[in-house]
């Protein structure tokens, strides 16, 4: 039987930071990661919009404030440092009408607190900027926001780990565990210590060890439209005020690492875990669990779910899409929009008791064992800071 000191479930980029982060810590100790696709990145880690956020859409006392700025910088760096693709475009937040306006105030002062860049425009200054922006009086730009390739960038952390010597095990999958033995499609390891980082499935295996007792993963599925404008047809990211009642920033426009336009992303409910497309992956149990769960917000409508819903599958059809980014920018033409992007999965924790969605970082652990049950964007961004932070975590719940 194998054995190792401590076993990451999850080879996302919050999995391999938080192996990362402990080896650096503990260089004595072994390390063992199961990866239960063959290759890095097939799910969120690799599937996200690649932006890198600069952390003024979160309250000052959330963990995601407290980690995206730095988080950025950090990631920032890291892709630099070895020559991975990034495109420091910036992003402008425009407003539609006067009522978002107050809106815009609490990002700004959300910023300021957070110690954010961030600079206030007028409508003038906005065009000067990006001159097909669509705001009302005034506008947010964001220098410090910027676009990187994900799967890039998880590869290049997964080889990060195997150089300081992590044990890597792809196409091996958690089944299940008995004490400190825990069941994998190859095999049985004993682990003095496991943290789950499995993204999708982190609430079932958590619920292994006696956690997320209280909470459960809804999907919702992100898609994105890709624009057959040439690379330059748009200098910077453009973004709506949000809803701050709940984690969707809306539809926008991105520009990718390369440059190239995509809008969206949808988050329309999914009816299994991975759910990407037809009946790719398709999980009966899974679809019933889910579909019951998401019935029932349907019905009580908890956090506006009704309408969310509603609005997110208009989203499917593409004119409606391409019609919603309109608003932000001028010479949107429908017929450049024609290429449906890879499908992500947002693994989105859902509060039981509070029948709300959970807004921001979420974990549970002991003595024994340690999970990450709500690690949504900005996730991708904060994965580098926020890990070494999680360890600190880990080192209280194991000295209880």
């Amino acid at each position: 039987m194998k054995k190792t000191d401590l076993l990451v479930i999850g080879g996302g980029v919050i999995g391999l930071n938080i192996a990362l982060a402990f080896q650096r810590r503990y260089p004595q100790q072994k390390v063992v990661l199961l990866e239960k696709e063959a290759q890095f990145g097939a799910h969120a880690s690799g599937r996200n919009s690649g932006v890198l956020h600069a952390g003024f859409y979160y309250t000052a006392d959330s963990l995601k404030a407290r980690f995206t700025r730095e988080g950025n910088r950090l990631l920032t760096e890291y892709c630099t440092e070895r020559g991975l693709r990034i495109n420091r475009c910036g992003k402008l937040v425009v407003t539609q009408n006067e009522a978002e306006l107050e809106t815009l105030d609490v990002l700004l002062q959300r910023g300021k607190a957070g110690g954010v860049v961030m600079h206030e425009l007028t409508e003038r200054e906005a065009h000067d900027i990006e001159p097909r922006a669509k705001t009302f009086q005034r506008a947010l730009f964001s220098p410090t926001t910027s676009s990187v390739d994900p799967q890039e960038v998880v590869e290049s952390m997964a080889n990060d780990a195997k150089d300081i010597g992590i044990e890597i095990l792809t196409g091996t999958a958690y089944l299940g565990r008995k004490g400190q033995e825990i069941r994998t499609t190859q095999g049985k390891i004993l682990a003095g210590y496991v943290i789950n980082a499995a993204g999708l499935y982190a609430d079932k295996v958590a619920q292994d060890f006696g956690f997320s007792e209280h909470y459960r993963i809804i999907p919702f599925k992100g898609l994105y439209l890709y624009s057959d404008e040439p690379v330059g047809a748009l200098r910077t990211h453009i973004y709506p005020v949000p809803d701050l009642r709940n984690p969707f920033l809306g539809v926008h426009f991105t520009l990718t690492a390369d440059g190239h336009i995509k809008v969206g992303p949808t988050a329309i409910p999914a009816f299994w875990r991975e759910h990407y497309k037809g009946f790719e992956n398709f999980n009966a149990p899974e679809l019933f669990e889910i579909t019951m769960r998401e019935l029932g917000l349907m019905l009580n409508n908890d956090f506006g779910f009704r309408k969310l819903a509603v609005t997110e599958l208009s989203k499917y059809y593409r004119p409606r899409m391409v019609k919603l980014a309109s608003s932000l920018l001028s010479g949107v033409d429908n017929k450049t929009y024609r290429r449906w992007g890879r499908p992500g999965i947002r693994a989105q924790l859902f509060d039981l008791r509070n029948r709300r969605l959970e807004q921001d970082f979420c974990f549970e652990g002991d003595q024994n064992s340690f999970h990450v049950l709500n690690a949504v964007s900005p996730a991708f961004t904060c994965s580098i800071p926020f890990c070494e932070y999680l360890i600190d975590q880990v080192e209280i719940c194991r000295s209880r």
